[in-house]
């Protein structure tokens, strides 16, 4: 606010109109504040909006909903409706969402389903998939993004964080593009139509690694049902064992769970009864050994 300024400079000798035309307001309008300031809920607005312009630089697709859960996340107390007015205020809205009268601005791009439930691969990186989960501590939640290779079920990227802004899943799919280096044109990743998934910063990720975007059906769990079980397992064996105190211990247990348990020992019956890890391993026996 820029009305307390006029005062400090008016204690410097600069003339109330002057700066107030300066600004771009009216002396009216300064006189009014000064004769009745603004109130605590006016100042606990403005600190608010502010965080939501913060949050909406990080990733211009959040609309007010996405904006309303991300304040929360970090510590505020704020209804949706009360966000909304504020956004509407600021003309903060999702890039994706705007309204132009009665029409809206084309959605985020959608990518045709390339997997149709088929769960299988015959070989490494042929078939990605990715999701995102949650889960509660007395701090806040925890976000976690995973990559899963179909053909051994290895977690091949991850990513945690206090949020589940688009750098949450760019960050996992650099991971496993790191580890992997796929040929291009080649992988496909499968993942559901989230504003992560379908955001621009996400697609560029994709595009520039050669990997084949694909999505399933809009709110239809079977068509991401490998990533649903990964979690399930997840939930069952970590995330609900305990009350977590903090991100920290949860993120650092996740962490240990995925790299020291899931990877390289947790036996599957689909593959042999095998981890990953050694799943992979036998796998690339069979294709470079010589048959005796």
């Amino acid at each position: 606010m820029m009305y307390p300024l006029v005062l400090d400079l008016a204690a410097d000798k600069i003339p109330v109109a002057v700066t107030c035309r300066v600004l771009g307001f009216s002396k009216q309008a300064f006189y009014q504040w000064k004769a009745k300031p603004v109130s605590d809920r006016d100042y606990d607005d403005a600190h608010l909006i502010n965080a939501a312009v913060d949050v909406h630089h990080d990733d211009p697709e959040f609309g007010y909903r996405f904006i309303t859960d991300e304040l929360n996340g970090q510590g505020w107390t704020a209804s949706r409706n009360r966000v909304n007015r504020l956004c509407t205020l600021q003309r903060l809205w999702s890039v994706h969402a705007r309204k132009r009268g009665s029409q809206r601005r084309p959605g985020p791009p959608v990518h045709d389903d390339l997997v149709g439930r088929e769960f299988t691969a015959e070989r490494p990186d042929l078939l990605w998939f990715t999701d995102i989960t949650e889960h509660p501590t007395e701090e806040g939640k925890v976000y976690c993004a995973a990559v899963m290779d179909a053909y051994s079920r290895l977690i091949i990227g991850w990513s945690i964080d206090n949020h589940m802004r688009t750098e949450l899943v760019t960050d996992a799919l650099g991971m496993a593009i790191m580890r992997r280096q796929p040929n291009g044109n080649e992988t496909i990743l499968h993942s559901d139509h989230g504003s992560q998934y379908t955001s621009w910063a996400f697609g560029q990720r994709l595009r520039a690694a050669g990997v084949l975007a694909s999505m399933g059906t809009v709110g239809d769990c079977y068509d991401n049902a490998m990533m649903e079980s990964f979690w399930g397992t997840l939930q069952l064996e970590l995330l609900d064992q305990k009350q977590w105190k903090t991100r920290d211990e949860l993120a650092n247990a996740i962490f240990e769970w995925i790299e020291c348990w899931y990877n390289p020992k947790r036996r599957h019956s689909s593959i042999g009864m095998h981890s990953p890890v050694t799943y992979e391993a036998l796998g690339q026996t069979k294709t470079t050994d010589p048959t005796p």
